[in-house]
């Protein structure tokens, strides 16, 4: 099985971290959002090839991942934005085998090692969610035979949200739809959508099939990331810190070599490496490596790596190398 990840997107939800770091590459509880996929895909035995369609900062993506994995791997450039179906149209020369395409967004608790028994042509991962309409939404039937995939309907009878992670068993059969597409032009908000080409396939007779996760997580914005690293802290991702000068309150994620004085942290706070806390409060937020918390009461926020806060009382968004200080030094 042959792996597809898109990965071109400028991030722009999450500046500025994302004026200096590939999006996934932003931490959450621990780690870059796209290790969480890359460990999973080191489970798989199957796994022949891992494609990245890459574009803004895309050499990031691309040292990262051969300094830390042993894939094999491929890096193609998208150079203009059209779209998902436009971005995995970029790969088809290479495609050999059956395909996953995982949207580095998501994270969730997919089964893929069932996909290997799957006898059906695609596979959709699907989550209910509470409030449908703001998502492509998939239609099964009885079975669990995708009969459509519509995207953000209006007051739809079914609430299964289309996560971002898709198995093709046919890849010649998604590229003939997706090539479909172009020529007819049928584009969504402006872009050819992969799940358009999937219902090209499906009204071609191919068999999808929705299979559902427990949890899903959406690393895309500022809240949202958040979100996601209370969810890890509180599953497995908590490592606290012992120190006599100051409170931890757990979950949070501690990375090595950090320095923590007369403060309290968590809880859901995850510190990468090297970073200082004096003389603070920090609850429900990520610190980047290198960064510098002093004299400071913060929550829901974000401050990027080797950045320096200092006197401030709110929730703050801080990108990479900056520094924000209130009153004098």
């Amino acid at each position: 099985m042959q792996v597809i990840i898109p990965t071109a997107g400028k991030g722009t939800r999450l500046r500025p971290h994302t004026h200096t770091r590939a999006k996934p590459l932003v931490r959450v509880a621990g780690k870059p959002v796209l290790c969480y996929i890359l460990d999973e895909l080191k489970k798989m035995k199957n796994v022949t090839e891992v494609i990245f369609i890459v574009g803004y900062l895309g050499s990031q993506i691309e040292d990262f991942v051969n300094r830390n994995y042993t894939f094999k791997t491929r890096f193609i450039v998208q150079k203009e934005l059209k779209g998902q179906a436009h971005a995995i149209k970029l790969a088809e020369q290479y495609i050999k085998e059956d395909v996953l395409i995982w949207f580095v967004d998501t994270l969730s608790d997919a089964n893929i090692k069932k996909l290997q028994k799957t006898k059906a042509d695609g596979v959709i991962y699907v989550k209910e969610h509470p409030d449908p309409e703001r998502f492509g939404i998939v239609f099964p039937d009885k079975n669990g035979v995708i009969q459509k995939i519509v995207e953000k309907p209006k007051n739809p009878p079914s609430n299964l949200a289309n996560i971002g992670l898709y198995y093709i068993k046919n890849s010649k059969a998604m590229f003939n739809a997706i090539d479909y597409l172009i020529e007819k032009n049928m584009q969504t908000k402006g872009e050819f959508y992969i799940v358009d080409a999937f219902n090209v396939m499906i009204n071609k007779g191919s068999k999808f099939i929705a299979e559902k996760v427990s949890f899903w997580e959406d690393c895309g914005k500022p809240e949202t990331l958040l979100q996601t690293n209370r969810f890890l802290l509180s599953n497995g991702r908590n490592k606290g810190l012992k120190t006599k000068t100051s409170l931890i309150i757990e979950p949070v994620h501690i990375e090595k070599g950090v320095e923590i004085h007369n403060s309290i942290v968590g809880p859901y706070v995850s510190v990468a490496r090297n970073s200082v806390i004096k003389d603070s409060v920090v609850r429900n937020s990520i610190l980047g490596e290198g960064s510098c918390v002093q004299g400071s009461q913060i929550e829901e926020s974000l401050i990027g790596a080797y950045a320096k806060v200092k006197g401030f009382y709110k929730r703050l968004n801080v990108g990479d190398d900056s520094e924000i200080i209130y009153g004098k030094e």
